[in-house]
């Protein structure tokens, strides 16, 4: 009986803030997994070990969290006056599908390291100490990120003493401005309904006051108390509680059909990346999941979000952009809940501890835009070489 072999991908595996993902190039990937579709959906899928019913990802690169199944595929820019494309696929857990839908935040940080490294920006725009400023097209969502990488040597630097909550040990800071982040494909407005508060009816749970917006990844804000928390809950009061799960997948998918990203409910199964949902409340005390305490003077709001149906440990870098963008806007829940006012940055506390992000929003023609989002993550290579699939499996 003839068995088909594995075959042999070169990859590197990175931690980008607080997501980890397996990063290709292009031109590595089998031919029929350089163009999109199914072929390239299932090698993703199979590098990751997904599906998997048991939730696991035994048999994959996969860490069987919304954090930890995702892939990047990398390749010389598209387009003028960038260095390279990013293409991000966040790979469903149970489910047999890959979601293009939106951008990672956190993995976004890993990108100018990852390309540097790989030999796909120009040598000439690359200093060989000091900080190398590489101009990403993000591919999903057709918008620009400036990764400021720092290099030392000739190499990119990953080691230093930047702390980022929700990542256990320090690294080199990145710093990250992302360009334009409203999403106005096919004339979308940053408030897709043109309200920057709205009632959202959601059948068994009720009329929820909700900011909808489409900064950095399109997301879904409530006021924490109407759900009955106070802001400061961690993962287990969420995650271990399946009423509560189906409750933020039922406002998510009212809040998608609402927000015209699908066009009947029964489309937010296969829409699992946008739109997050997110919880805010003022600033209080609290403890982190790590035990470190957190005063509300340190702060200038609470934020919870969901990713991929669970309760995320730290914050997704995209729904920080929402964050910052929506704390920068008078009026959007995001704002009161910072106490109001004007915000050109914010710090605000998550379950792994706190973020600060910074936006430029203005108003053209009675419209909110964003100019610009800002924040510092880290990134390193955790292994390099090559994964493996099974031959025949894609």
């Amino acid at each position: 009986m003839s068995h088909l072999p594995q075959i042999r991908i070169p990859a590197t595996y990175m931690r980008g803030g607080t997501s980890k993902g397996v990063f290709f190039r292009l031109q590595d990937l089998p031919d029929v997994a350089q163009v999109p579709g199914a072929k390239r959906d299932a090698l993703l899928m199979r590098v990751i070990g997904s599906p998997d019913p048991y939730g696991k990802h035994t048999d994959g690169m996969g860490g069987a969290t919304s954090s930890t199944s995702k892939c990047v595929i990398i390749s010389k820019a598209s387009v003028p006056d960038h260095d390279v494309d990013y293409l991000y696929g966040q790979v469903s857990i149970d489910k047999a599908f890959v979601d293009w839908s939106g951008n990672c935040g956190n993995l976004s940080s890993a990108v100018g390291p990852f390309a540097i490294s790989a030999g796909l920006v120009d040598a000439s725009r690359v200093p060989a100490d000091g900080i190398a400023v590489v101009r990403i097209w993000q591919a999903n969502i057709g918008k620009t990120i400036i990764a400021h990488v720092p290099m030392s040597n000739g190499q990119v630097q990953e080691t230093g003493d930047f702390e980022l909550d929700g990542v256990t040990f320090p690294a080199a800071e990145i710093a990250l401005e992302f360009l334009d982040p409203a999403d106005d494909s096919d004339g979308g407005a940053m408030f897709p309904t043109g309200n920057l508060v709205d009632d959202l009816d959601v059948p068994g749970v009720g009329t929820l006051k909700v900011t909808m917006i489409t900064a950095g990844i399109p997301t879904i804000f409530v006021n924490a108390s109407e759900l009955g928390y106070n802001g400061t809950e961690l993962q287990p009061v969420f995650n271990e509680d399946p009423k509560a799960l189906a409750r933020f997948e039922a406002i998510r998918a009212h809040g998608a059909l609402r927000m015209g990203l699908i066009q009947s409910l029964d489309q937010a199964a296969t829409r699992q990346h946008s739109p997050k949902v997110a919880i805010v409340a003022p600033a209080q005390d609290y403890v982190s999941s790590s035990g470190k305490h957190i005063a509300a003077s340190e702060i200038d709001l609470h934020v919870r979000a969901m990713s991929m149906g669970k309760l995320h440990h730290a914050m997704m870098g995209t729904a920080a952009v929402a964050i910052g963008t929506a704390a920068s806007i008078p009026g959007t829940l995001v704002n009161q809940a910072a106490g109001g006012g004007e915000h050109g940055a914010v710090r605000f506390g998550h379950p792994s501890g706190t973020l600060r992000v910074g936006a430029q929003a203005r108003q053209v023609d009675g419209e909110w835009t964003v100019t610009k989002a800002v924040m510092s993550r880290s990134a390193r290579v955790l292994m390099e070489g090559a994964v493996r699939v099974p031959a025949g499996s894609f």
